[in-house]
């Protein structure tokens, strides 16, 4: 007998039902949409008194009432908070679209957007125009070109392929006003800010690597790298208010350091999945047949693979062969790989459980954030189905 739940048509008795659940949620809906109003009416207050976005007590507060009044109503107090942080966190993104953590007497500037039809120079773009700056943009398929756009603008943004960069900024390098602002978005830092310096006089350097992709749903809360190369008119301090009143998390680094730990960020994580995906491929894996076996983890690692492989490939080999540590870091994990390889094919225990514990010994603390942490993203990768 078929279970009730394959049937093809609910029972009639759960019709009515599931027509006042939906006007449930269109008041649900409406009542949000009511809330987002009055929170661009504190957006306009926050950013005309220089009151922050963000209040932990006020939040704290909010949190335990909804909690309290749940468990009253009989509802999980548990879920009615999880609930109310995804509002609240929407709250906060909603005041930094509208600038309300950006002074209002931030100087409005004129921003070229080299690249701006790309996936981050649309970030870009909509990042300094949300700031109230005039963006103008240069791509393949505009009228204007990268010279005019640049020699037009105060603040000059390089957001082209990896590959292009050095290309492009040699070519509108010479062109930047005196007292401009040159910066790029590129995943490696060294060589871009270098070439910067190089090609162009009387100009600020800023270097910045967005540590996310373009495809986020939300800037609130994303980390950007920044590499402050050379800076002769107060651009940083400019920046860094953009950047703040958007919900940035921001790192200042130097170019040095910032390459170094994208070798291990992205070059070894890039590379160790691409392996992982190779791997399945070669042995012609059933996809969907092992995942009526999975476990969350082996989902989680499967669904990071599968959306590695369904992004750019041009993207993702530029990452890895313009890094300056690639060599040294591929190496490293070829080694680790071959030994790992050898200790369980001679099926050594002893030298498994060493390794083991030296790994998890270098891990140190860390280790027990991430059982949490990783427990917490498996139970909403359960919840989702």
């Amino acid at each position: 007998m078929e279970h009730p739940s394959k049937s093809k048509l609910p029972p009639k008795e759960l019709l009515p039902l599931r027509v006042k659940i939906d006007e449930i949620d269109h008041q649900i809906l409406d009542l949000l949409r009511q809330r987002n109003e009055v929170v661009t009416q504190v957006a306009s207050i926050k950013q005309r008194t220089g009151f922050g976005i963000r209040d932990f007590v006020r939040e704290r507060d909010l949190l335990e009432d909804r909690g309290k009044r749940a468990e009253q109503s009989g509802l999980r107090s548990e879920v009615i908070e999880s609930l109310f942080r995804v509002i609240l966190w929407a709250s906060r993104d909603r005041q930094a679209s509208l600038g309300a953590e950006v002074p209002q007497e931030t100087a409005s500037k004129t921003v070229a957007i080299i690249g701006g039809n790309g996936g981050m120079g649309k970030v870009m773009t909509r990042l300094f125009t949300e700031a109230q700056n005039t963006v103008i943009v240069a791509d393949l398929d505009t009228k204007l070109s990268n010279i005019e756009a640049t020699s037009q603008a105060d603040v000059i943004v390089v957001a082209v392929p990896i590959e292009k960069t050095i290309e492009v900024i040699e070519e509108i390098g010479p062109h930047c006003k005196t007292g401009s602002l040159l910066m790029d978005v590129t995943s490696t830092k060294t060589t871009p800010v270098q070439a910067m310096c190089d090609c162009s006089k009387g100009t600020s350097v800023i270097g910045t690597h967005p540590l996310f992709g373009p495809s986020v749903h939300s800037l609130q809360g994303q980390r950007i790298a920044i590499v402050c190369q050379r800076d002769d008119n107060a651009w940083d301090e400019w920046l860094n208010t953009i950047l703040h009143g958007r919900g940035f998390s921001i790192l200042h680094t130097s170019a040095e350091e910032h390459d170094k730990a994208m070798s291990v960020v992205q070059v070894l994580t890039h590379q160790a999945t691409e392996v992982l995906g190779r791997t399945i491929q070669k042995l012609g894996v059933d996809i969907h047949k092992t995942l009526e076996f999975t476990s969350p983890i082996y989902l989680i690692d499967l669904l990071m693979a599968a959306r590695h492989f369904a992004q750019s490939a041009e993207l993702y080999a530029s990452i890895q062969m313009n890094n300056p540590e690639t060599e040294h870091v591929l190496n490293t994990l070829r080694d680790a790989g071959e030994e790992l390889r050898d200790i369980v094919i001679t099926q050594d225990t002893s030298r498994f459980t060493k390794l083991f514990a030296e790994v998890h010994e270098h891990f140190g603390n860390f280790s027990e954030q991430a059982l949490e942490q990783s427990s917490f993203l498996i139970d909403r990768l359960v919840e989702r189905g």
